[in-house]
């Protein structure tokens, strides 16, 4: 019978103190969570005035359009870009997509470019996926694994925010809000 109690009271406690993390973590996740943009200027002591010794351009790449085409990342350049890494297989890939669809139908002035990471996944499956869930932007193929190279992505999905004049605005690792998309694109027009 003793045993029996010590058990139930291990049981009760146990759930106590999983109930009282749960209620913890839910009251702090937000004030904790990191700010997901990166502020690519955050080397300045005045955010208005870039640092003239910094190098802010983009790196460029070759990546494949839906053609077959080789296409250059610079190609670009005179109108904002936003920049996304992504991959048929990642699931905050897949969780953040619909935000871009949304954001790319609602802003001409932006050029979208959404980067399949075709060297960890195939062609065959990042056009299935966009062709299934009936998705419109643009998409390309870093066939050469490029894009990847140049941007570090050892994560993703990762959205790099360049300006008109190619230069690096913002960027994050991780999947994007619809909150923090359109705080990036924002970011963008400013620099017009």
């Amino acid at each position: 019978m003793k045993n029996k109690t010590k058990l139930y009271i291990s049981i009760v406690i146990a759930v106590a103190i999983f109930i009282g993390a749960l209620i913890t973590y839910n009251a702090l996740k937000d004030d904790y969570a990191p700010n997901t943009l990166a502020d690519a200027n955050s080397t300045q002591s005045d955010n208005t005035k870039k640092d003239e010794d910094v190098d802010y351009s983009a790196p460029d790449f070759i990546v494949e359009d839906k053609d077959g085409n080789d296409v250059t990342l610079s190609s670009y350049f005179g109108k904002p870009i936003v920049l996304n890494l992504w991959a048929s297989w990642c699931s905050p890939c897949k969780q953040e997509m619909p935000y871009f669809e949304e954001a790319y139908k609602n802003n001409d002035d932006i050029q979208f470019l959404m980067v399949n990471m075709t060297s960890g996944d195939s062609k065959s499956d990042a056009k299935a996926f966009i062709k299934e869930e009936g998705y419109t932007f643009p998409i390309y193929y870093d066939i050469y694994g490029d894009a990847a190279t140049k941007y570090s992505a050892s994560s993703l999905p990762m959205t790099i925010f360049i300006d008109e004049n190619g230069d690096l605005v913002t960027y994050a690792v991780g999947a994007l809000s619809d909150e923090q998309l359109q705080q990036g694109i924002d970011l963008l027009k400013q620099e017009q």
